[in-house]
């Protein structure tokens, strides 16, 4: 059954940093290609999930990893222009001790070769979600607070259909070499849907509208099954 067309694709070089946005990527088993494979680890945590986020630090939104170096194939950013446009290189003891300053307490930089995820390698979303949340909370809302990596344009305005999604997979394109994705579950969110990416100014009623029309999920987490080509336009079909 076609379900849409892919309306956007994002990537997160930097966990919590600003992401990109692109018109094709290449989807591999451990999600798009470069997609969320550093992240600043907290020193003083010895939990599960050590990983400095904008839930802690809201001003990690507005660093922006890029590549500076002609090199570079693209996928992997070479700097971080932070907030107040000062570059520094990715890797540097200056951008460290700036996100370390910011969260009070010592951070370290890991590099992990498939990637640094919450719970699934691929998280979609339905723009109907995204405008009915826009809706009911009487807000303008940038997609970008929910952080997808891939956005569907559905047939119908309806918010939350990606929710019966659950269970099936999304094929992403034409031909027996589409991507595939299976989705695996609902997409619980947390406060930093509050945040305005660009300001960081924080709106608690967006996660109030997210509470109030869908238990708290907004969006699906995927895992892959077949690795391709993702492309903007592409048709967007669900089989069991």
């Amino acid at each position: 059954m076609e379900v849409g067309r892919v309306s956007a694709i994002f990537r997160y070089p930097v966990k919590s940093m600003a992401g990109e946005l692109l018109d094709t990527a290449k989807l591999g088993w451990h999600g798009i290609e470069g997609d969320r494979r550093f992240a600043f680890r907290r020193l003083a945590d010895e939990s599960a999930f050590p990983w400095l986020t904008a839930s802690k630090v809201p001003e990690l939104l507005l660093y922006r990893p890029i590549a500076l170096d002609s090199n570079n194939a693209g996928t992997s950013p070479t700097h971080v222009r932070t907030p107040e446009g000062k570059e520094y290189e990715l890797r540097s003891d200056e951008l460290k001790a700036e996100i370390s300053g910011r969260h009070g307490s010592g951070v370290e930089l890991m590099n992990l070769k498939h990637g640094i995820f919450d719970e699934a390698h691929i998280s979609v979303i339905n723009r109907g979600t995204v405008e009915g949340i826009e809706r009911e909370s009487g807000r303008h809302l940038d997609l970008r607070r929910f952080r997808p990596n891939v956005l569907i344009e559905t047939d119908s305005p309806e918010p939350f259909a990606e929710d019966r999604w659950v269970g099936h997979t999304l094929i992403l394109g034409e031909g027996k070499n589409a991507p595939a994705v299976r989705v695996t579950m609902k997409d619980e969110r947390c406060v930093m849907i509050n945040f305005d990416p660009d300001t960081i100014e924080r709106d608690s009623e967006v996660m109030k509208t997210v509470v109030r029309l869908n238990e708290n999920t907004a969006g699906v987490y995927c895992t892959v099954v077949q690795a391709g080509e993702l492309h903007v336009g592409q048709v967007v079909r669900l089989v069991d």
